[in-house]
C-alpha cells in the first residue's frame, strides 16, 4: 500500500512531462518557421487561409490574399510554409463541347 501512492503519482507526472515537453518542441518549430519566413513565400494561416507574403515587420506579415489584395497580420497566425510540388502554369483545357459519355472515359483515363 505504501508503493501505491508514488507510483500513482510517477503515473500522473509523467505523461504531463512528456505533454509539454512535444508543446515546447511545437512551438520552437513554430517560432522557426515564423521567423525565416521571406517575400514570396506561400503560407497557411492557422485558419486556414493560402497568402503570399508580401511584407515582413518585426512582429506582423503583410499577406496577398488575392491579387492586389494585401492584409497584415500577425506573424503568429502563420502555421505551415505552403510548398507547390507542380509549377501553376498549366493551359486550361476547354471540356464544353464533350458529351457526358466522353467526359466520363477522360475522367476515367481512357
Amino acid at each position: 500500500m505504501e508503493l501505491l501512492f508514488p507510483l500513482l503519482i510517477l503515473a500522473l507526472l509523467v505523461p504531463m512531462f512528456l505533454g509539454i515537453r512535444r508543446q515546447k518542441k511545437e512551438m520552437q518549430k513554430t517560432s522557426d518557421l515564423q521567423d525565416s519566413l521571406k517575400i514570396g513565400d506561400r503560407v497557411m494561416t492557422t485558419a486556414g487561409l493560402h497568402a503570399t507574403v508580401a511584407g515582413l515587420d518585426e512582429g506582423t506579415v503583410d499577406l496577398e490574399i488575392a491579387p492586389g489584395v494585401v492584409t497584415t497580420w500577425s506573424r503568429m497566425v502563420v502555421r505551415e510554409h505552403i510548398v507547390d510540388d507542380e509549377p501553376a502554369e498549366t493551359e486550361a483545357v476547354d471540356h464544353d463541347d464533350e458529351t457526358p459519355d466522353e467526359t466520363q472515359r477522360r475522367l476515367n483515363g481512357e
